[in-house]
């Protein structure tokens, strides 16, 4: 396909194609002319993820670049691929200051990924951002959150078995990394409106709310 229709497919502009052509994240297209070059469905597949690491994952050119770099290199785990778009695709903790608060919360962590065998550095960027927010609940008096941990932790390890069975079966690189960044941003905002929904769900039956609508909600459901 030529460069327009290349365009209508993916709904990117011609002039942004070309930007990334320019900036080496899209490879040249075969040359059928001085010039004109043919695209194919690698091009294809190529600006669907650039689309997706920059709008879903809000990431900037030369993060993008990097994640990109590694996808190409044949010579990379798959492993390593995907570790690298996750990282870049985690949230940077704000830089807080060290305190007994801060300290404390980061043994917290490296304990938890010992206790539970992670293949994980206590350094990396997740590790960081826990650390970060188990000092603020320190500080604002409820350091007994620390209980909830391995709650939590279970309920991430299931969740991160069922990100990778959705990619499991997905042979392309790009492919695998569109579904790391479908996993980390698109799945986070899913996991957050689903815990919302329980929450409200299981504070009404606490506290005695009926169901929307009235009635039983089992007998709804039935």
């Amino acid at each position: 396909m030529r460069i327009g229709e290349l365009s209508r497919c993916t709904g990117v502009p011609v002039p942004t194609i070309k930007y990334y052509l320019r900036e080496g994240l899209l490879p040249a297209g075969e040359l059928t002319s001085p010039n004109q070059a043919a695209y194919g469905d690698e091009h294809v597949r190529r600006l669907r993820l650039i689309r997706a690491l920059l709008d879903v994952g809000g990431l900037k050119i030369a993060a993008i670049a990097e994640i990109l770099a590694a996808v190409d290199d044949p010579d990379e785990p798959v492993h390593h691929v995907l570790g690298v778009a996750s990282d870049l695709l985690v949230a940077r903790p704000v830089q807080q200051e060290e305190d007994a608060a801060r300290e404390s919360a980061v043994r917290r962590v490296e304990e938890l990924i010992r206790r539970r065998g992670w293949r994980v550095a206590p350094d990396g960027p997740g590790a960081e951002l826990l650390a970060g927010a188990l000092a603020s609940m320190e500080r604002l008096g409820h350091g007994d959150f620390r209980q909830m941990l391995e709650t939590y932790a279970d309920a991430a390890e299931q969740v991160a078995r069922a990100d990778l069975e959705y990619v499991a079966g997905r042979t392309s690189r790009d492919v695998l990394v569109q579904g790391v960044v479908v996993g980390t941003v698109l799945g986070d905002a899913v996991l957050d409106a689903l815990r919302q929904m329980a929450q409200t769900d299981q504070s009404a039956r606490r506290y005695g709310v009926a169901p929307p609508g009235g009635g039983d909600g089992a007998a709804r459901d039935g």
